[in-house]
Formats: C-alpha cells, sequence, structure tokens
C-alpha cells in the first residue's frame, strides 16, 4: 500500500488552493490598478461656467413606468436645475403605468412651481403613452421616448431615468460641454448610489467592473470603432437622433443605450461619454428582486450575448471577490487537520487575508474618489456569489426567453 498517497493529493490539494488565492490577489491588484489609470485619464464634465445660459433649446425628457417611488425626487432635481439654456422644458412620458406615477408627478410639478421661483415659469407637461401598438415588440423605454419625440421640437433632448438625481448645475454643465466640443451625444457616468442592502454587497462591485470594462478612452477616439453611453443620461442633438432613427428604429433593443451609442458613431455623428460622477447619481434598485431582475437582463447583453464571455466574467467575480473569503476558515481548519502541511495552509492564510485587504483598499478607492461609504464592506465576498449566479442566470433567461423580464414586462 502506498502511504504517500494522501499526503500526495493533499499535496496537489494545497497547490490549487494557495494558486487560486494567488490568483485573486493578482486580479484584485489588476483591478486597483486598472481603475486608478482609467480614472487618471477619463475625461470629466467641466465646472459650470460664468457666461449665460446657451441661446438654444432643450427638452428633458423623463420615461417612466411604475416609477411612483422615484418620479418625485427625480423631477424636483430637474426642475430646480440652473436654467441650461434659455429655452427649455420637461416632459414625463407615463408609460402605461399601473401605480400612481402620473399622479405624483403632476403633484411634484405643482409642488416644486409654487415654491421655486426657477421653475414657475418653466414649461412642464405630462405625456401619457398609452398601450403599445399590438403585433410590435417594444422593450423598455424606447416606446415611451418614441411618443415623446413625436412632440419634441427643441435642438437638444436629453433623456434621463426616474431614478436620476441631478445636481443644480447639471443640466447646464452638460448643455454647455456638449455645444463646446460639438458633441451629438452627449452621455454621463453617474455615481451608483446604495440603498438596501443588496445594493451594498453587489453595486460597488458593479462599479469596479463597470469602470474597467467599459472603454471611455476607446468611446471618446472618433478612430475607434467602440461606441458606449450611459443610459440614463443622454444628451442628444436632435437632428443627429433623428438622422438615425432614434428610438423607433430600435424598438425591440433591451439595452437600447448601446444600440443608440453605436448608431451615432456608426452614422459619422460625434460621441462623446465623460465622468458626471458630482452632478449625477442613480439609485437603480430598491431591493434584491428589482436587482437580481436588473442584472440577470442585462448581463449577457452587456457582454456582447457572447455567452462564454459572460460565464467567465462571472467566474472571475467569484475568484476575486468570493475566494478570499471561503479560503481563509479553509485556512484556518486544514492547518489544524493537515499540520504536516503548515507552511502552505500558513500561505494559503496569508493570500487570503492578502485578498481581503485588497477589496477594502478598492472600498477605501471608492470613498476617496467616489465618496462612497465602506458600509458592508465586509459583505464583498457574499456579492461576489450573487454575482456569479447572476451570470448564468442571465444566460439561460436571456437565450431562452424564460424570466427575461423587466418590471414584470416580458423581454422575449
Amino acid at each position: 500500500m502506498d502511504l504517500t498517497a494522501p499526503l500526495d493529493f493533499s499535496f496537489v490539494a494545497a497547490l490549487l488552493l494557495v494558486a487560486t488565492a494567488f490568483a485573486a490577489c493578482a486580479g484584485l491588484l489588476i483591478a486597483l490598478v486598472g481603475l486608478q489609470r482609467v480614472f487618471s485619464i477619463a475625461p470629466c464634465l467641466e465646472a459650470a461656467s460664468e457666461l449665460d445660459p446657451a441661446d438654444t433649446s432643450l427638452c428633458v425628457v423623463i420615461p417612466a413606468y411604475n416609477e411612483a417611488d422615484n418620479i418625485g425626487p427625480c423631477l424636483s432635481s430637474v426642475l430646480a436645475s440652473d436654467p441650461p439654456c434659455r429655452d427649455w422644458q420637461v416632459l414625463v412620458v407615463d408609460d402605461d403605468s399601473t401605480d400612481l406615477t402620473a399622479e405624483r408627478a403632476m403633484r411634484t410639478a405643482a409642488a416644486s412651481t409654487a415654491s421655486d421661483s426657477n421653475a414657475a415659469g418653466l414649461p412642464f407637461e405630462l405625456l401619457r403613452a398609452g398601450p403599445r401598438p399590438a403585433g410590435e415588440r417594444w422593450v423598455g423605454k424606447n416606446w415611451a421616448c418614441t411618443r415623446a419625440m413625436e412632440q419634441v421640437r427643441s435642438h437638444w433632448v436629453l433623456f434621463i431615468d426616474a431614478d436620476v438625481r441631478l445636481q443644480p448645475e447639471a443640466l447646464r454643465r452638460a448643455l454647455a460641454q456638449a455645444i463646446r466640443e460639438e458633441a451629438d451625444l452627449f452621455s454621463l457616468a453617474p455615481r451608483l448610489g446604495c440603498g438596501c442592502l443588496a445594493e451594498w454587497m453587489v453595486q460597488p462591485i458593479m462599479a469596479s467592473l463597470l469602470g474597467l470594462g467599459f472603454p471611455i478612452e476607446a468611446t471618446n477616439d472618433p478612430d475607434s470603432e467602440v461606441a458606449f453611453a450611459a443610459g440614463p443620461f443622454m444628451l442628444f442633438r436632435r437632428s443627429a437622433y433623428e438622422a438615425i432613427g432614434g428610438h423607433r428604429a430600435l424598438a425591440s433593443e433591451v439595452v437600447e443605450d448601446l444600440a443608440l451609442a453605436r448608431g451615432i458613431k456608426g452614422g459619422g455623428f460625434r460621441l462623446r461619454y465623460l465622468l458626471g460622477l458630482d452632478a449625477v447619481d442613480l439609485r437603480m434598485y430598491a431591493d434584491l428582486p428589482s436587482l437580481w431582475e436588473g442584472w440577470t437582463k442585462n448581463w449577457l447583453i452587456g457582454l456582447d450575448r457572447d455567452v462564454a464571455k459572460a460565464l467567465a466574467a462571472a467566474g472571475v467575480v467569484v475568484l476575486m471577490f468570493s475566494a478570499p473569503w471561503l479560503l481563509l476558515p479553509s485556512a484556518l481548519v486544514l492547518l489544524w487537520l493537515l499540520p504536516q502541511l503548515s507552511l502552505w495552509w500558513l500561505l494559503l492564510l496569508g493570500l487570503s487575508l492578502l485578498g481581503i485587504g485588497q477589496q477594502l483598499a478598492l472600498r477605501f478607492w471608492q470613498r476617496r474618489r467616489f465618496d462612497v461609504p465602506l458600509t458592508y464592506w465586509w459583505l464583498m465576498g457574499a456579492g461576489g456569489l450573487l454575482l456569479g449566479a447572476i451570470g448564468p442566470v442571465s444566460v439561460w433567461r436571456t437565450l431562452t426567453g424564460r424570466g427575461w423580464t423587466w418590471k414584470g414586462r416580458q423581454l422575449a
């Protein structure tokens, strides 16, 4: 009988576990260095100009479906904005909601008009989009945006989501810079906010992945085919928007912001994608079910419908964020069970602690750069497992159409 076999197996297992911990630490180091590089060279929204508002026109369109909890704060932030130009208006489009979205929008507009001199003379309108055409496939906010554009006549049109909150100077800064840079689509990356426990587990990780994964530099390069935009804040020159067919041309596109950005750049128009972290705040999900529905909707499509890439990305997230937390207690147990390999288990313990320390460093970096608190940072391991599950579920739902919904509406 070969008495060395169990030890050999244990040695191989030790090598694999240490290699896993080392890979997690290497990935986190690459993420930290990569984020620092990306955000050190990424273009940002410029400070407000001292000049008078631009002599042009703007319509802010807010499509809203069952956004009773969000539409009030969103609309209030828009109506409280510094005038971005001499002629501007706000249009809320109720996308056939079944809750009190329309009523709360009207109530908010009335209250803002009564209390704010800036909003008193501002044209506000609520448009009811009505049911979607029978026999046609419309998904997401495409129908609401299309209905809005049937009556928009301004030179510029800004689409924002109901879960967005604007700082008072955001509109003025964005419009002025879009005009100055001769942009046809001017999109701002918002600062992601967290409220519920599920968001604290997932959103800081997603913010890091988005910062690393979407090439801001290439998007702004007119010679590159890469195109990206952030759907929560998309400011179009109306003539360019109409030239590419707008939302009507992509009625069945689930991730319409990417399609619009590609349409703008592919049509020879100028695309600008910048960081607007001090001007635009975004709170995406109110609870775990909505977060699960939202990210399973977007994960595969956001990775170019590449199944291998989607599954690999989910695996990498588990490796980087969950593995150190799982390997730490494992190292302690193995140190007790197999003391003959104590050096390996101590190395595993050290690498696990290093990985956890790197996650804390990442959150410290996010706090310094984005003013994101360290709240629940120690749940990043659980967040990694949640995102690891979102990847394959997104693949299944997107490919089969089963359970592939947004706010209860079927996407398949």
